[in-house]
């Protein structure tokens, strides 16, 4: 006589139960108390969708699904006066019949519902929130109010990419998007009037069915935001900012902007290497890199219009925000010359280097950013050279023109002047700018520019017969060298400083040796005065 609810199963969780007026959506099997089935939504392959409490039910069902939550299972009993009465239904329900029903709650929503937004993870830090006409990249798993799965970007391996607020959502994810930070997790629950409505989308999602997305934001920008610089190290000196037309060697961390890595220069153990304000580089790190001092370390956000795009790039998605974290080691300008800076010059200074000296001297040798290469301080002796004879970089000849015995300088080489692209392997970068530390300790001046020997008083009007010792109108190299030689020792004569005396004298005999046999004769020879000017360093 009364109605009978059993409540088979109750689910720990239980936020909202059914009150009249909400909709409803659920299965059910009808029999008789013998067990006869008389219907079933299951058979019909769709839930029952119904107010409760507007008298669209029987009186018995619209009292039992009241307090019902969704996942609740109930076995309830009606009694005729509260079913089909003595009248029953022709062909299918018996008058006076008693009804049982075996209820599965699916879903629940009520005309006045909203938007419901559940963040159960939130950033530290979040210096940025989702706002209408931002651009949004996230991953989300879709279900029903029951936790049937209908959707999932996971699966599918990508992000859903997609503007807010401008009607290329669903109402409802329109809404519950609004606010989050990259980063943030969040449930959004959304009532069938803000979602697919009556009809559904045709496919996964019925109608009238409250759709439940667990969303996590992985990326946002706006079509109108430009790059963001943040500023993480600055030298306290810095006498120089890049410029458009400058080249840059930087190191970097290229990670998305939930923090997903997806390149580095550091792992290779190699900077990247490029001009600046020609578009050699994406057009927001063109940007990003100027007016930046060797040593500096900034943050780059890039919006991927000034990135890569829509198409993205390998291991970078499309329409991805780039974070660049980066490390400015040199940088140069290709009109570069050598920069001088001296730090202590004698008072007595009035004999300065030249080319053709020979100079010996300490060095340290390291790149813009510090990093030591070499130094003859640690070896215990000291570079020597003959200054402009291409025994150094041509920097270096350069920066040790004018100086004077005991003067310290810095010089400043560009990569042009120094080791080139190519660098010294597993010494010198290519590209480097390097910086040596300087002190001339000796110079011996060198001979006139082109000269490898001269002679310290009158030259002998009988030169040829003092060097033919035995007279037989030939001069071999063993008489020419020792005949130079004790010139040099007696002072008469002197060689060009910081040669080996045998590569010049041999270089000398060469060149009296016109026909190439191995021997000098009077008509072959010639002083440096008697010959038309030629290439080679003669007597």
């Amino acid at each position: 006589a009364e109605l009978s609810i059993e409540r088979r199963f109750v689910p720990e969780s239980c936020p909202r139960v059914v009150r009249p007026g909400d909709f409803v959506r659920y299965h059910y099997l009808g029999a008789f108390p013998d067990g006869t089935r008389f219907d079933s939504s299951y058979d019909r392959g769709s839930t029952f969708n119904v107010f409760v409490g507007k008298g669209q039910l029987i009186a018995g069902m619209d009292q039992a699904l009241v307090g019902m939550c969704v996942n609740e299972r109930r076995f309830v009993r009606i009694p005729p006066k509260l079913a089909y009465g003595s009248e029953g239904v022709p062909g299918v329900i018996p008058p006076d019949a008693v009804l049982h029903f075996d209820v599965l709650l699916i879903d629940l929503w009520n005309a006045e519902d909203e938007v419901q937004v559940q963040t159960y993870f939130k950033p530290e830090k979040c210096p940025r929130t989702v706002q209408v006409s931002d651009f949004v990249r996230y991953h989300y798993n879709g279900t029903f109010l029951d936790g049937t799965l209908f959707d999932s970007s996971h699966n599918r391996m990508r992000t859903y990419d997609t503007y807010v607020g401008i009607g290329w959502l669903i109402p409802g994810m329109d809404q519950g998007l609004l606010g989050m930070c990259v980063g943030e997790k969040r449930i959004i629950t959304i009532p069938p009037f803000l979602a697919y409505g009556e009809d559904g989308d045709g496919k996964e999602i019925p109608g009238q069915a409250s759709l439940v997305f667990d969303v996590v934001l992985l990326d946002l920008h706006n079509p109108k935001d430009g790059i963001a610089i943040e500023n993480q190290l600055v030298p306290e000196s810095c006498e120089r900012r890049s410029q458009a037309g400058d080249f840059l060697r930087y190191h970097y961390n290229g990670t998305l902007l939930d923090g997903t890595l997806f390149d580095s220069s550091y792992s290779r153990n190699r900077t990247y290497d490029t001009y600046v304000g020609k578009g050699y580089v994406i057009a927001g790190m063109d940007e990003g890199l100027l007016g930046v001092c060797t040593g500096e370390k900034r943050r780059i956000i890039i919006p991927p219009h000034l990135g890569y795009g829509e198409e993205g790039r390998g291991k970078i998605p499309g329409s991805a925000v780039l974070v660049f974290d980066i490390h400015v080691v040199d940088f140069h300008n290709p009109s570069d010359s050598v920069s001088i800076t001296v730090h202590y010059k004698p008072s007595n200074c009035t004999v300065l280097s030249k080319k053709g000296d020979y100079l010996k001297y300490h060095y340290n040798a390291s790149l813009l950013d510090g990093t030591l290469l070499d130094s003859t301080h640690s070896l215990g002796k000291t570079y020597n050279i003959v200054l402009g004879s291409g025994q150094v970089v041509l920097g270096m000849d350069m920066g040790l023109q004018d100086m004077c015995v005991g003067e310290r300088r810095t010089v400043v080489i560009p990569p042009h002047l120094g080791y080139g692209e190519d660098g010294v392997e597993g010494e010198v970068p290519g590209s480097a700018v390097l910086v040596f530390d300087i002190e001339l300790l000796e110079l011996v001046s060198g001979l006139p520019e082109g000269y490898m020997f001269v002679w310290n008083g009158e030259v002998s009007p009988n030169l040829f017969e003092e060097i033919d010792q035995n007279h037989d109108g030939e001069v071999l190299l063993e008489e020419f060298s020792e005949y130079i030689q004790t010139q040099v020792e007696t002072g008469k004569g002197k060689l060009a400083p910081g040669f080996d005396f045998e590569k010049i004298v041999k270089n000398m005999f060469t060149n009296q040796d016109r026909d190439g046999n191995g021997k000098v004769t009077a008509e072959e020879f010639k002083l440096k005065d008697q010959e038309a000017k030629e290439e080679h360093d003669e007597l």
